[in-house]
């Protein structure tokens, strides 16, 4: 047996560490010649410690999150102070150098006290402030405080008869002529301002009680009552005579029960002393979103506010061509009032 074969084990051995001698050798060759193979040097010796860096930031972070950061408004003077400018403060126009701290000065627009201001976080600053309207309602600053609602909202506001309007008025000048009597029966002609003509002919007299004229524009609208005969002065002769009248009651909705005296036969001369009108008032309502619109309500007649309201408050009580005078429930003393409207005016306000 050759020496090999005895030593087999220890041969193999041998020649492994042979091989792993000359891999080393070989690597550490190629090492020491990457400067040389790439041209670079490399920089910097690097670091042994495995920790993140700022690891430790995170820890913060986390618990810093769970902190209450809300910003609480701070109260200086029992009001509150704003989170970014402080306490609000105003210049006065003739005194530039000197500001104004509101809670401590006069009234800056008097008669409105400078808390109202700040209770409503309104800007007082403006010369008009009292006259403008920050809700958008209709009514001033100066309105909202005097009828002690809300300036910042629009479903607080004074009384919406405070902004009706009388624009003009639409009326129809109207006269009836009675006839000669017939008996207990009588004849009647009607003439308006639009040249409308209606008459009672010959032999179709009215009796007692019943209702004329057969046609429009007028009929059915008039009751004759029948005929009242009086003593007067005749202030012309200086004498007394006796005069009929014919007794007409009014049967159109807002004017049933008024009843007409008219001499009877009336002269086609004396017409225009006992002619009448029928009037409707152009009104608008300036707030609450009905600036400019327009409704005709026709005199003693119920209306509500805004216009169409199912509510009728509201009585049309007088109509002229220079004024209206309309009548309501008083909300805080439950009492009737009335307040009278000038043309192109709202109501007069009461002192």
């Amino acid at each position: 047996m050759s020496w090999f074969e005895k030593n087999y084990e220890k041969a193999a051995i041998g020649g492994g560490v042979v091989a792993a001698l000359g891999l080393a050798a070989f690597g550490w060759f190629k090492v020491a010649g990457v400067p040389e193979d790439f041209n670079r040097t490399v920089n910097g010796t690097g670091s042994s410690s495995p920790e993140v860096e700022n690891a430790a930031l995170v820890t913060k972070a986390t618990s810093s999150s769970a902190r209450d950061l809300s910003w609480v408004q701070g109260v200086i003077d029992d009001r509150q102070v704003d989170l970014f400018t402080g306490i609000p403060l105003f210049i006065p126009r003739d005194a530039p150098e000197t500001a104004i701290d509101l809670l401590k000065s006069e009234k800056v627009h008097p008669p409105i006290p400078n808390e109202w201001w700040i209770t409503f976080k309104l800007d007082p600053g403006f010369a008009d402030a009292p006259q403008r309207d920050a809700d958008g309602d209709g009514y001033s600053n100066l309105e909202e405080f005097q009828a002690t609602t809300s300036p910042i909202d629009p479903n607080s506001h004074p009384s919406l008869l405070d902004k009706l309007k009388y624009e003009m008025d639409e009326s129809l000048k109207w006269a009836i002529r009675p006839g000669y009597p017939e008996g207990k029966n009588g004849t009647f002609k009607y003439i308006d301002g639009n040249n409308d003509r209606n008459k009672i002919a010959v032999g179709s007299n009215v009796k007692p009680d019943g209702l004329f004229y057969a046609a429009e524009p007028m009929k059915n609208r008039f009751k004759f009552l029948g005929f009242e005969v009086r003593t007067e002065m005749n202030e012309r002769l200086h004498i007394e005579e006796r005069v009929t009248y014919a007794r007409i009651e009014d049967q159109k909705p807002n004017k049933v029960g008024t009843v007409y005296e008219i001499p009877a036969p009336l002269g086609e001369g004396r017409v225009d002393d006992f002619a009448k009108y029928d009037r409707s008032a152009v009104m608008t309502l300036e707030a609450a979103g009905n600036e400019g619109k327009r409704e005709t309500i026709p005199e003693n007649t119920r209306f509500g506010l805004p216009f169409g309201s199912a509510q009728k408050d509201y009585l049309l009580k007088k109509v002229t061509p220079e004024q209206v005078e309309v009548e309501y429930t008083d909300p805080k003393t439950g009492k009737s009032s009335s307040v009278t409207i000038n043309k192109g005016a709202f109501p007069t306000k009461k002192p």
